[in-house]
């Protein structure tokens, strides 16, 4: 049996016990990630989405890269996991305020009678480049919360972390566009997506302070 070209037939039940959870946390924790650059691309011009959701993406997956390979290193840093969630902090302090002008020129469009523009009071450039920002914030926080989950599931097994790796990367692929198209269409679908940001974000922040035996564990 195979997945994604990973071969698990020769591993043992609790090889492909990992196998299953790297999964699950790639399913989550990329999709967190995909989340992040849907949000910023929808509220960006039509022209501009697919270059941001791309340019997102490639981020995110340089990142990835870059922190497997210092993963070991990465594990060893006391408090890694309480800077990924102040930046994940920051992410939600700009899509709030991001959220509140994109409703706000949408709103102020459809009462002129005009198609519906991102680029009322400021070019789109500008909205560009923030967008670009935000995500990339957001991708640094969380391929560091992705590569530190799967890297503590691999541990020192190469091959599952370039499988895990690999895995998040395509699911971010699959989501980022399709989030955007939905939170678009479904505009309080951005404040539900905002919550469950923050949700992570206190989640992120609470694990690094317990890493930090700053508190203890309430579960």
């Amino acid at each position: 049996m195979s997945i994604s070209g990973l071969d698990i037939s020769q591993y043992g039940l609790a090889e492909v016990t990992d196998i299953l959870q790297i999964i699950f946390a790639d399913i989550i924790l990329s999709g967190d990630n995909a989340l992040v650059i849907g949000m910023a691309a929808a509220g960006l011009a039509a022209a501009q989405r697919k270059r941001a959701i791309a340019i997102g993406m490639a981020m995110a997956a340089i990142l990835r890269i870059l922190f497997a390979i210092v993963a070991a290193q990465l594990l060893a840093i006391k408090g890694i996991l309480l800077i990924g969630g102040g930046l994940l902090a920051w992410v939600c302090y700009r899509f709030y305020h991001d959220l509140k002008e994109f409703n706000r020129n949408n709103d102020q469009a459809l009462a002129d009678g005009e198609a519906k523009s991102d680029d009322r009071g400021k070019p789109v450039e500008k909205n560009f480049g923030r967008a670009l920002l935000t995500i990339l914030v957001a991708d640094v926080s969380m391929s560091i919360d992705n590569i530190v989950a799967v890297a503590a599931i691999a541990r020192d097994n190469t091959a599952l972390l370039v499988f895990g790796l690999g895995l998040a990367i395509a699911f971010m692929a699959f989501s980022a566009s399709l989030i955007m198209k939905i939170m678009i269409r479904y505009r309080w679908l951005s404040y539900l997506g905002l919550w469950f940001l923050i949700y992570l974000t206190i989640t992120m922040l609470y694990d690094g302070l317990i890493d930090l035996g700053l508190i203890t564990a309430i579960f």
